[in-house]
């Protein structure tokens, strides 16, 4: 018998990324020596159908279409919320208010004020916060960082960033609540801000903000197959250029209707160095640039993710043999589990949220006046 003690996790939402939270917990458990033994308690979605649904697919020991019921669980340490981005406020503030930890999807909330109140009340109450930046979970992206950090590519100067996929490239795509403007945006919003979370994270804080935000499709189908349209107000695609409070400049996309690309999270870092090219895409490699090679055989090399890469080796014992999307949630959720442990943030905590999300916020007031704006 186990004498860890244990933390039990309560999920709201069981769709894709509801999902892919519960199989992180799963994996994590098997996969890392966790501080806490894990109790997959309860499992709240819209219906009691497809709550039951979700809790004998993925292992929980109860269902209910209330999440409320979560919060007054005594069972129930954490509060996993993979709602639409307009709910995550609200249950946030809830789940902070019974004292428990919080992991939410990003974007944190829709507006920089929203998030400001999420991160008050989380520090007040002193609970611990993850924001689902999953992307920044890959070894090959803490070897980017230490690569960056340790100044072997020299002063990084510029660099580029992508995020696109195509899920929203068909126009009969029907009217939905990502285009729902109150959930804070469109493409920058929901996927953007996974880019703007990399940026931040391997180059620093960004300074200031032009940007441009474009509606190619104008308006779609009330409902799948409906006749009936309705307008689209929120972006298919955001273009910004940015300057780091370090020196260095840079841009970013965040397109949706992408044609063809399934998840391009992709970026190029260049130091008066070296230069480190990704892509997620090929989330398993990462290409490398040093001027200090010798000359006759200077480019670029491929990296292969392997054991000496932490913590690749805690899922296989053989390089090249590859990790996926949900072993990156599975990251996520024992650096959360190890940050509970120790009283202490992780590095995706809701602050970092609150600060992506002003960069968010900027990037859609520069592209209205067509300006330079300065972050926060």
């Amino acid at each position: 018998m186990s004498s860890k003690k244990k933390l039990g996790v309560g999920l709201i939402g069981t769709g894709f990324m509801g999902k892919a939270h519960a199989l992180g917990f799963t994996i994590a458990a098997r996969v890392f020596d966790l501080p806490f033994e894990l109790d997959l308690v309860s499992v709240a979605d819209v219906t009691v159908e497809s709550a039951e649904n979700a809790r004998q697919r993925l292992g929980f020991r109860k269902a209910t279409a209330d999440w409320r019921e979560l919060l007054t669980d005594p069972d129930i340490d954490i509060i996993d919320i993979t709602t639409p981005n307009l709910l995550h406020k609200e249950m946030a503030l809830a789940a902070i208010a019974h004292g428990k930890h919080v992991y939410c999807e990003k974007p944190l909330a829709p507006t920089v004020a929203d998030c400001a109140e999420m991160v008050a009340a989380a520090e007040k109450a002193g609970v611990v916060t993850q924001v689902g930046f999953n992307y920044l979970k890959n070894p090959l992206i803490f070897l980017a960082k230490d690569i960056i950090e340790s100044g072997e590519i020299g002063e990084i100067r510029s660099m580029r960033g992508v995020h696109a996929e195509d899920f929203m490239a068909d126009a009969s795509v029907p009217w939905g609540w990502r285009l729902n403007p109150a959930s804070g945006g469109g493409a920058l919003a929901d996927i953007g801000s996974h880019i703007i979370a990399s940026m931040r994270h391997l180059v620093g804080p960004i300074r200031s903000v032009l940007a441009e935000t474009i509606i190619q499709i104008p308006e779609r189908p009330v409902s799948a197959g409906a006749s009936e349209m309705r307008a689209v107000e929120v972006d298919d695609i955001t273009r910004a250029f940015v300057r780091f409070e370090n020196g260095a400049t840079g841009s970013f996309e965040a397109n949706w209707i992408a044609t063809g690309r399934k998840m391009q999270h992709d970026f190029e870092i260049y130091g008066s160095k070296g230069s480190i090219v990704f892509t997620q895409e090929r989330l398993n490699e990462i290409r490398l640039y040093k001027t200090g090679d010798d000359i006759r055989t200077r480019g670029f090399r491929t990296i292969w993710a392997g054991p000496e890469h932490p913590p690749y080796g805690a899922f296989c014992v053989a390089p090249g043999h590859q990790i996926g999307f949900n072993d990156l949630k599975a990251i996520e959720v024992n650096e959360f589990l190890e940050a509970i442990a120790k009283g202490k943030s992780p590095s995706t905590d809701f602050r970092e949220g609150y600060e992506v999300q002003k960069v968010l916020s900027a990037t859609y007031q520069s592209a209205k006046t067509n300006e330079w704006v300065q972050i926060g």
